[in-house]
């Protein structure tokens, strides 16, 4: 079928088992959850459900344990933060798979909440074995997809399972399409895309696909040193394959679009916190030196041409923000993305997420995605297959 995702909004789920995918697999120090902000995202259509007296079991991944049961990825340190942020008893109900989950989940009453164990605890999840897939269908009459962050995956919890019961997004899984939809199919001009990373390859996609739906793209990061190669300048100590120097040529060449590079950048002798940082024109960069992040003039420029933007879409960072020598160019665009009231903004890409979260100005924009290589792959112009999978109206 074709057309509009169904949502969560419009099913009647009073009464019925729901099968709610999340993306639960949190960052854990010292077995203590680090930052809980995946598990926050999914309490709206957790307590819709709630609210709608449904019966929601919860299912998710943590980890990467490979199809083994793995101790340290257990999930009752999600569990005890789920109860937290509820206020109610969470349901273990076991599993992941056989008829286990189906004996615990039998007794729910309307309005309680369960949650399934590591779903990657089975291999039937990542190779999304059609007979794992049913029995998470069993569990439920209605499976709602809120986990935006793996809806790239065609797993048996992602995709699999929508072949055997009534699909819909969740509200987070929901507005995840409309934000970054926005900004790649109705973009409003000014409107620029900021792209960073370490390799043009690694990009190329998306470049080609949002030259077509933006006015201006801002280009940072590692890559830059193709994109100084692709100029026939220096690429200072960084080693480029050709195809490397192709791609970034081959950006250069589009005419849909402005290509802003840098005119200057910040250098080190080395990869190492430590090295002395150096400015140079981007086309006068040394031999022996590498480019770890856009110059100063460069990051005022970009900072210019935010500031008049009516519409962005930023995925990486400018350079090796992690480094203080090196940050001034991820925080100069971070603080001007966050200062343009009137902008439609929309950051992609776990990095890039933790850039405007470091230089406070997570709260100034308009949507921070959730999705590392979903949202990536969106911005690609691919189908996800998490998405792809839920029912839609005609």
């Amino acid at each position: 079928m074709t057309g509009k995702t169904v949502s969560i909004r419009d099913l009647d789920v009073a009464g019925k088992y729901v099968l709610v995918r999340v993306d639960f697999n949190v960052p854990v120090r010292d077995n203590k959850i680090s930052d809980d902000s995946r598990i926050r995202a999914a309490l709206p259509t957790i307590n819709h459900l709630r609210n709608s007296g449904a019966k929601t079991i919860i299912c998710s991944h943590f980890g990467r344990p490979k199809g083994q049961v793995v101790k340290e990825m257990r999930l009752g340190i999600v569990r005890d933060r789920l109860e937290q942020l509820l206020e109610i008893p969470v349901l273990d109900a076991g599993g992941p798979d056989g008829n286990d989950p189906y004996d615990r989940t039998r007794k729910m009453s309307n309005g309680d909440v369960a949650l399934l164990e590591n779903l990657r605890f089975t291999t039937g999840e990542e190779a999304n074995d059609d007979g794992f897939a049913v029995d998470l269908a069993k569990l439920a009459e209605i499976f709602v997809n809120d986990a935006f962050g793996v809806a790239h995956r065609a797993h048996a919890s992602t995709a699999g399972v929508a072949n055997h019961i009534p699909s819909a997004a969740g509200f987070l899984m929901e507005k995840e399409l409309e934000m970054l939809g926005e900004v790649v199919t109705n973009a409003e001009s000014p409107s620029i895309a900021i792209i960073g990373g370490a390799k043009v390859s690694d990009k190329i996609q998306v470049l080609h696909h949002l030259a077509s739906k933006v006015d201006t793209i801002l280009i940072g990061g590692g890559m830059v040193a193709a994109f100084c190669a692709a100029r026939g300048w220096s690429s200072g100590a960084v080693a480029l394959d050709e195809a490397e120097i192709s791609a970034a040529s081959e950006i250069l060449a589009l005419d849909t679009t402005e290509i802003v590079v840098p005119t200057d950048v910040t250098c080190g002798s080395e990869f190492a916190e430590s090295t002395p940082a150096e400015v140079f024109g981007s086309d006068n960069v040394p031999a022996n030196k590498l480019i770890l992040d856009i110059g100063p003039s460069s990051a005022e420029q970009y900072a210019s041409i935010i500031s008049s933007a009516k519409t962005i879409v930023w995925n990486g960072p400018m350079g090796v923000f992690e480094w203080d020598s090196f940050s001034n160019g991820s925080r100069t665009v971070a603080e001007a993305v966050g200062q343009n009231p009137s902008c439609i903004s929309v950051v992609g890409g776990g990095s890039t997420a933790e850039v405007v979260s470091t230089y406070g100005v997570a709260d100034a924009i308009t949507h921070v995605s959730t999705g590392g290589g979903a949202s990536l792959e969106f911005l690609e112009g691919k189908t996800l297959p998490g998405v792809a999978a839920l029912d839609t109206y005609k």
